[in-house]
């Protein structure tokens, strides 16, 4: 179990649950260029599925979507599962900014905090999936050290799978 409480220096850290459903909402229907390269609208229903959802064979206790707080305003959020895709790793299945914080470093930043905190923690590597078609995500995870290691196809949908090794 990871203790949230050592992820950030800056932020506070915590847990979401499905009372925090309509400010998850706000912060996402800010980001249309995300969503446009999804193909989707973000809905109430699909933030509280989000909340809920694992890989198969993970359990909600491995589960941690976290959201990071500055003056009590939610400025990020972050799906982050432990011991997934292998026990020594952890796998980013969403995270996304406050619209009007990006292009400041600040993701960068939680990034690189996440990145220690999992480190610490005794993970090797995380993982995460990046749309291949939005620019934006693509340059960040990028930027921020991960590589990619192979491309997935969802139906028409690909996936490029990123890895970051934590040194």
């Amino acid at each position: 179990m990871l203790d949230l409480s050592k992820l950030s220096g800056q932020y506070e850290i915590r847990r979401l649950d499905d009372s925090d459903a309509d400010a998850i909402l706000t912060l996402c229907r800010e980001n249309t260029q995300f969503y446009r390269y999804c193909e989707a609208e973000p809905t109430r229903e699909q933030v509280l599925s989000d909340l809920h959802i694992t890989p198969p064979g993970v359990g909600m206790s491995e589960k941690y979507y976290i959201g990071f707080f500055q003056q009590c305003m939610l400025i990020a959020v972050m799906d982050l599962i432990d011991g997934y895709p292998e026990p020594d790793m952890a796998f980013i299945g969403f995270f996304m900014m406050r619209k009007e914080l990006q292009g400041r470093q600040i993701g960068s930043a939680i990034i690189r905090e996440t990145a220690s905190f999992l480190k610490a923690a005794g993970k090797r590597a995380v993982q995460l999936g990046i749309d291949k078609d939005n620019p934006q995500s693509t340059h960040f995870w990028l930027k921020n050290g991960f590589r990619v290691t192979r491309e997935v196809d969802r139906g028409g949908w690909t996936i490029l799978v990123a890895e970051k090794t934590l040194k």
